[in-house]
């Protein structure tokens, strides 16, 4: 017997037929003895649909208000998933962020959980219900609905995972596990059995759309494992959890992550003195704009180069932020690149490992693929490249690792 928390995201539940599906597999769990709480993200393209008329009203949404609606998606999904559950004669109780107590700061559309109150949950488990909570949302310490950002509900479950001490946090999904890299780019990926919690962390922040980061900051904060699988096949998915020392030796690299949403900006003849690459990137992190791989070149001449990559949706905006720096501190010139692509190898193996990255350049280089942009880490290699050679490289260095073949064994 086991407590776990379940997380169905919005593939998971996008019809009424996929929440039976869903209260059918809560009813498995239960009736092998395990206290089960479950936490749902809205039906499949609702959240698109309500910020839909939220744009047709206003072209940019008062926050609050934005909060306010979107979080009725999830309030949707765990009264039909409640209302399965006593159909199948199993006892269920609903509840939104605000009835549980889901205390968030502030931030309305990008809220961070501060705490959570489990009385609620717990005094329903003691009953013997199964507590369905609305994932995406909770409450600010004014009572204003908050919701946590796109991919919220992973963040939402693992924290009650580590509020209520829950055995496991199980992430349902549309695919089985987690992957040596996006089997729609390479066909013979690998379903891994097993990842570390960094790993993990490396491959959503590099692009691995798994997984929610917060989520995964969270569960290795407080040490939840978690656990990837399928909502539509029987299988034991992809344990994440803590670094396990028999796992030390095996495999050098876990996985490749890649993003195509990044884009370049170089900015020359910058003057080589003391606090220019705060005048340069200072004002771009000012305006929220997340900047992501930073070279600075070596002195020439007493001028420097300065290159970054942000999202590519804010390319504009940083173009014009830099166009603006350029003139002020004298700089040459601004150049922009949006079609680049960055490649990442992840693998806590690396720190005992020599060779990985003349392996992975050797690669590159056999497929005449330039490399515009290296950057490293303890269990990481990232090279930026033309985003024409992306799946080419990402096949090329999947069959050069050796990350192909059969799902991995615990």
């Amino acid at each position: 017997m086991a407590f776990f928390v379940q997380k169905f995201g919005g593939t998971s539940v996008g019809t009424v037929d996929r929440i039976e599906a869903v209260a059918d597999k809560i009813v498995t769990s239960r009736a092998a003895g395990h206290d089960i709480v479950v936490v749902v993200s809205a039906m499949s393209g609702e959240t698109n649909r309500l910020i839909g008329l939220a744009e047709q009203i206003q072209a940019q949404p008062t926050p609050r208000e934005l909060d306010v609606l979107v979080s009725t998606g999830e309030q949707v999904t765990i009264a039909l998933l409640c209302m399965a559950l006593h159909k199948r004669d199993c006892p269920a109780r609903s509840f939104t962020g605000a009835q549980v107590r889901i205390l968030t700061d502030g931030s309305h559309t990008r809220a961070r959980i501060r705490e959570i109150d489990s009385i609620r949950i717990k005094d329903e488990l003691g009953k013997g219900s199964v507590v369905v909570v609305a994932g995406f949302q909770g409450v600010d310490e004014n009572g204003n609905i908050t919701t946590l950002g796109r991919g919220g509900s992973d963040t939402s479950a693992v924290a009650l995972a580590a509020a209520l001490e829950a055995d496991e946090c199980q992430i349902y999904t549309d695919v089985k596990g987690v992957y040596t890299t996006d089997p729609r780019v390479v066909e013979d990926a690998r379903l891994l059995r097993s990842i570390t919690f960094e790993e993990m962390l490396e491959l959503a922040s590099l692009g691995a759309k798994v997984l929610q980061i917060r989520s995964v900051e969270f569960a290795g904060k407080y040490k939840v494992p978690l656990r990837v699988l399928s909502s539509f096949e029987d299988d034991p998915g992809t344990l994440i959890s803590l670094e396990d020392d028999k796992e030390m030796e095996a495999p050098i690299i876990s996985g490749i992550a890649f993003t195509r949403d990044e884009a370049k900006v170089t900015v020359t003849g910058v003057p080589d003195v003391p606090g220019v690459a705060f005048q340069v990137l200072g004002p771009v992190s000012d305006a929220g704009i997340e900047v992501d791989v930073i070279v600075q070149n070596v002195s020439a001449d007493g001028s420097t180069d300065i290159t970054f990559t942000v999202k590519r949706q804010d390319s504009e905006q940083t173009r014009a932020l830099v166009a603006d720096i350029v003139s002020r501190i004298g700089a040459r010139e601004v150049t922009f690149d949006k079609k680049i692509a960055k490649i990442s190898l992840v693998g806590v193996g690396m720190r005992s490992h020599a060779g990985i990255a003349s392996k992975m350049f050797k690669t590159l280089a056999d497929e005449s693929i330039n490399i515009q942009i290296i950057t490293t880490s303890e269990i990481k290699i990232s090279v930026v490249i033309e985003e024409k050679y992306l799946e080419l490289a990402v096949r090329s260095l999947h069959a050069a690792f050796d990350l192909a073949g059969d799902a991995a064994t615990l």
